[in-house]
């Protein structure tokens, strides 16, 4: 079996839940940025890793999604300053899903992840995002230990999925 756990992160933060799953699955596999990935061919599963930005995945990431290989097997990973199990980090995993749809999606996962001040403060300034800025600040200490754990669990669980 032979696993790629590939993440686009601007902070850290999906690198940071990137490694945890790396580190929990014990197979033939790679770490690396999604910028460096040159083929998903020969995989079994793909960890795709992302932020979640305006609850969508970064433009950038789009021709990655929709290289994958018809049928192939990818569990998607996000982190975002939102509320864990929130609607906008789902309709990003529901984005990529969609961009992903020759793919077979094995599971999704999602964590909080600590958002730049500067855009806190910005979004802070406009009342139509001041609610989410301030949600975003509770997630300062995030992704937690406890959210890697989970992450580790999550990359486990997706391995027994597909029978390895």
């Amino acid at each position: 079996m032979k696993a790629l756990v590939t993440y686009y992160s601007e902070t850290g933060n999906t690198e940071k839940l990137a490694r945890a799953i790396y580190e929990a699955i014990h197979v033939d596999k790679e770490l690396l940025p999604v910028q460096e990935v040159k083929s998903t061919k020969g995989y079994d599963i793909i960890f795709v890793g992302f932020p979640v930005q305006a609850h969508s995945v970064l433009a950038k990431l789009t021709p990655f999604f929709k290289g994958l290989t018809a049928g192939q097997n990818i569990a998607l990973f996000c982190t975002h300053g939102s509320l864990r199990g929130g609607h906008l980090p789902k309709q990003a995993l529901e984005h990529a899903a969609g961009l992903a749809s020759g793919a077979k999606i094995i599971g999704t996962f999602g964590v909080r992840g600590k958002v730049n001040e500067k855009i806190i403060d910005a979004l802070m300034k406009r009342v139509e995002h001041r609610t989410w800025a301030e949600e975003a600040q509770g997630a300062h200490e995030h992704p937690s230990d406890m959210d890697l754990s989970d992450g580790k669990e999550f990359a486990r669980g997706i391995l027994a999925k597909i029978g390895r």
